[in-house]
């Protein structure tokens, strides 16, 4: 059976975007009901972009399609944990995250990474130094936790810049989409509005570039 486009394939993942930002907006201008899609609606992103890279890729048994989708899986988890309430649902999510990082991270540097790691990744250690420094104040006991997944994250955003310019710009969605999160969450008075939207925005734009970028590089190199 031919494989449909690799925009096709994700289509599912973009719609169900879509329907949580949506959903979130709407949030964002006071309409309570909203509340109830948001939930399961970010629980449905990831499955939806797992879909999309298995269905978009020429073989489905590849390291591309086991590092990738251990990264999809980890990071749903992730998702659902830190919906839990309490500090042990955000250590026990930052976990899920750290382990997604570490699975995207072996995707590029074993099936992706197509060039020598440049000076532009020092853009991301910078990045990690002011992001920990800022953190530093307010986070107490969870900032030896939050810089290890800082580096974690920084070095899968580094490395994306060896890939597919879609993976590199993926990598870099996430690392905005967590350098806000962290802000709002340990920084007082940080606040802008629509701030969650702008989150999920760029954390489902991040995660669906890695994975179309791991997608076309893999039909590339099939061939396809």
């Amino acid at each position: 059976m031919k494989r449909p486009t690799v925009i096709f394939a994700f289509i599912p993942a973009i719609v169900a975007g879509v329907v949580h930002l949506a959903a979130i907006a709407v949030e964002g201008f006071g309409v309570e009901a909203a509340t109830a899609i948001v939930g399961p609606t970010k629980l449905l992103l990831m499955p939806a972009v797992l879909l999309g890279l298995l269905w978009a890729l020429p073989h489905v048994r590849s390291q591309i399609a086991l590092w990738g989708g251990l990264g999809i899986v980890f990071s749903w988890l992730g998702d659902a944990l830190l919906s839990s309430p309490g500090g042990m649902g955000f250590l026990l999510g930052l976990g899920g995250f750290f382990l997604a990082h570490v699975c995207y991270l072996l995707l590029i540097t074993r099936c992706l990474s197509t060039r020598k790691l440049g000076w532009g990744a020092a853009v991301y250690v910078v990045w990690w130094m002011v992001f920990v420094a800022l953190l530093a104040p307010h986070a107490g006991s969870l900032l030896i936790p939050i810089a290890i997944y800082g580096l974690a994250l920084g070095a899968m955003a580094a490395w994306a810049l060896t890939a597919h310019k879609l993976v590199a710009l993926g990598g870099a969605l996430f690392v905005v989409s967590d350098s806000i999160l962290g802000l709002k969450m340990f920084v007082p008075d940080f606040w802008f509005w629509q701030n969650s939207f702008v989150i999920m925005l760029t954390y489902i734009g991040g995660q669906i570039l890695i994975a179309m970028g791991a997608a076309v590089h893999a039909r590339r190199t099939a061939g396809d």
